[in-house]
């Protein structure tokens, strides 16, 4: 059994073959798996982690292509679910000149968004450690009671509960709907990751520390916010601080966050009493800053997705 599950959607990532283009000029794409909770469980499963992924795809090529991609990666699929009703999540993504995307989806419905509670392998979720999911599973019905049934099951086990809110505003009705939606399971999470924007989106504020302290709760025990080539600030109750980033020229940004939490989520498991230990959080920092920025030098997500080999080589230079 897996000793992290991640739930929510596995799709294909159309990137452009060539960078700085809209998607109206891009002359071709390359096909790569992603959907964020699926990159984290990949991540961790090179990382040397014991990792399963619960969501749902179309009974279709895509599909099975994406389900033998977590395969081959040692990702446990067992509770992953077909749908015959739906297509596989598509989403054509645009590379700025500085590996940042614009997205368009392709979801009217997409299977992930038809997983329902019933569906739910609730032993399946007691025999893990931790629970990591996103925010695009709460966007509709009946996904939403799907993904919150899962959380309430992880929280019944004693589960770490992880959670990335992975801002999708374009997928969400409007803005209040996205703040509303990502809110709704905020209180539940032990651990959070959020970009600079997505922190400034959700609490209104500018100064990191003061949109913190605006969304913090009493079950969460580390809040990171990730702020692109600078690195990281973590905040816990006790204490808070900044961990440098690594000086690399991205490719494609496609999936740094999700490498990000795969490190981060790789650490907190091996240091389960870290969190009153500063120099243990700044470590466990640090390793995640690196898998997210060896993350961005390749095109899409789950093929630039880094070994253990490959961060601990960056960590020594």
């Amino acid at each position: 059994m897996p000793d992290v599950i991640t739930f929510g959607e596995l799709l294909i990532d159309f990137v452009p073959t060539v960078s700085n283009v809209s998607l109206i000029d891009a002359p071709a794409f390359k096909k790569a798996p992603g959907g964020a909770p699926a990159n984290v469980a990949v991540g961790l499963a090179r990382l040397g982690v014991a990792a399963g992924f619960m969501g749902k795809v179309g009974n279709d090529a895509f599909g099975h292509f994406l389900v033998g991609v977590l395969k081959d990666n040692l990702v446990d699929v067992s509770t992953i679910r077909f749908a015959d009703e739906a297509r596989t999540a598509l989403a054509f993504v645009s590379l700025g000149p500085d590996g940042e995307r614009e997205f368009m989806f392709y979801r009217h419905p997409s299977a992930d968004m038809l997983f329902s509670p019933v569906e739910v392998d609730v032993e399946y979720i007691h025999s893990a450690r931790i629970f990591h999911y996103g925010s695009i599973s709460l966007i509709s019905e009946p996904s939403k009671s799907a993904t919150l049934r899962a959380i309430d099951a992880a929280l019944e086990a004693g589960l770490l509960i992880s959670y990335d809110p992975n801002l999708r505003l374009n997928l969400w009705p409007d803005a209040q709907a996205a703040r509303e939606g990502i809110m709704s399971s905020w209180t539940k999470a032990t651990v959070i990751k959020v970009s600079e924007e997505e922190l400034h989106f959700l609490s209104g504020e500018l100064d990191l520390n003061l949109g913190a302290e605006k969304l913090w709760h009493n079950r969460l025990r580390l809040l990171v916010v990730t702020r692109g080539g600078e690195g990281c600030r973590y905040i816990t109750p006790a204490f808070f601080g900044d961990v440098a980033g690594f000086d690399i020229d991205p490719v494609d940004t496609t999936g740094a966050g999700d490498g990000f939490v795969a490190g981060l989520l790789r650490g907190l498991l091996q240091n389960p009493g870290c969190w009153d230990n500063q120099a243990e959080i700044i470590e466990i920092c640090r390793y995640a800053n690196a898998v997210g920025a060896l993350t961005t030098l390749e095109r899409g997500a789950i093929p630039a997705l880094p070994t253990q080999e490959q961060v601990e080589k960056l960590l020594s230079q």
